[in-house]
């Protein structure tokens, strides 16, 4: 991304591990950092060429891109010293869990364009996810915005009803999937083996089993059915997995949990 889609200043408000883990891999696809800047109440650096300040640039310089990075619960105190910074010109893209557009809009209304995302923690290395919902903006201007995440990983426009089924999936997902790693491997280390040994076992097995899907036409369901022999230990092991209090309703659990917390964030959001 030498050619970085959105021209002109880059304002990060906030930058965590979330937004940090974006700002990483924006920089080395090729985001000139002299154009970024973090604002944030920390001054430790972040990057070479990257300027950091607790407060916004003092020479009055219009965004052309804000990410809104900070927790949820902090935006009522951004929004009143930085929306009378933005332009219509301005992109604003806002990664705050479980803040709706509305929200959004209501305490930003100078962009022409307010965009939701929801990354994941893989876009560091470009193999993420980030799902977006838009507010303004035609075509061309999503279009836009897509090519501007596209570098992350697999990009996603979502209706924002179902916003919030997404974070749950993809946004939280990462952290599931990494309790699973740790489950198999401490299965394997009680059935015996070196916990080391057991830790990276599981995680080879999953980042090559995660590849392999990725690259056939076949559905994860029907890969593991090859792999099934009929009367064989995997199979034997995937009817653990596929009775009735198995691994769908655990998950469709702890998907429902993490959707109602983020519900329950839009309407604390929505309250200000």
């Amino acid at each position: 991304m030498s050619d970085f889609p959105i021209e002109g200043p880059v304002w990060f408000i906030g930058c965590g591990n979330m937004a940090g883990a974006i700002l990483r891999r924006w920089l080395a696809v090729g985001l000139d950092p002299a154009r970024v800047t973090i604002i944030r109440k920390s001054e430790a650096p972040f990057a070479d060429g990257v300027t950091v300040l607790t407060a916004p640039p003092p020479d009055g310089a219009v965004p052309a891109l804000v990410v809104l990075g900070v927790k949820p619960h902090m935006i009522d105190l951004v929004a009143p010293w930085l929306a009378p910074l933005l332009a219509p010109e301005t992109v604003l893209v806002s990664i705050l869990a479980g803040v709706e557009l509305e929200t959004l809009r209501a305490r930003f209304a100078a962009p022409a364009q307010i965009i939701r995302a929801m990354p994941n923690t893989p876009v560091a290395i470009g193999r993420g996810v980030v799902a977006l919902a838009a507010e303004g903006g035609d075509a061309h201007a999503r279009e836009r915005i897509a090519r501007t995440f596209g570098s992350l990983g697999l990009v996603e426009w979502v209706d924002e009803e179902r916003f919030d089924i997404v974070t749950a999936l993809s946004g939280s997902g990462p952290a599931f999937l990494f309790r699973f790693i740790d489950a198999l491997a401490q299965a394997g280390a009680d059935a015996g083996l070196a916990a080391d040994q057991a830790a990276r076992l599981a995680l080879a097995t999953v980042e090559g089993s995660a590849a392999l899907a990725a690259g056939e036409d076949e559905s994860p369901h029907e890969l593991a059915e090859r792999v099934a022999s009929p009367g064989g230990s995997t199979r034997r092991g995937l009817d653990v997995l596929d009775q009735d209090n198995g691994l769908v309703p655990l998950l469709r659990d702890t998907l429902t949990a993490a959707i109602l917390r983020n519900r329950e964030m839009a309407e604390a959001a929505r309250r200000g």
